[in-house]
């Protein structure tokens, strides 16, 4: 039997990145529950890009935002959903705590990375295989 789960999430400030790592690891202590187990490797990266996507929608956006989660036998799906219609962009990473790390992150650790505009903001999409 093939696990495939789905959970979504809404976030609020300014909790929202410390709630999306909970989610994520309940959604990995769902799996193990139900006999799936995953890589610490995957766990790791998956928590991190799920930290960094809401971080940067809470930091760069005005509102609240969304996190929905995918688990599949291919992989960990990560959509956050904002209301900003303005797009990520990678900076110079500053070494002085300045920021600029994560979209950066994103796109080293994660696949499939693509941006969906929506009515009033967006959502980014990156997957964690497995």
């Amino acid at each position: 039997m093939t696990l495939h789960l789905q959970r979504h999430f809404d976030l609020h400030r300014p909790t929202a990145a410390a709630d999306s790592r909970r989610a994520a690891r309940r959604l990995f202590d769902t799996a193990l529950y139900a006999g799936e187990s995953v890589e610490p490797a995957v766990v790791d990266t998956t928590l991190l890009l799920v930290s960094e996507l809401v971080t940067n929608a809470v930091r760069h956006t005005d509102g609240d935002c969304s996190l929905d989660l995918e688990f599949d036998e291919d992989g960990i799906g990560i959509d956050v959903t904002d209301f900003s219609t303005a797009e990520p962009r990678p900076r110079r990473p500053d070494d002085r705590g300045g920021g600029g790390w994560g979209w950066n992150l994103v796109n080293r650790l994660g696949s499939d990375v693509a941006i969906r505009h929506r009515e009033g903001g967006k959502t980014v999409h990156v997957r964690v295989p497995c």
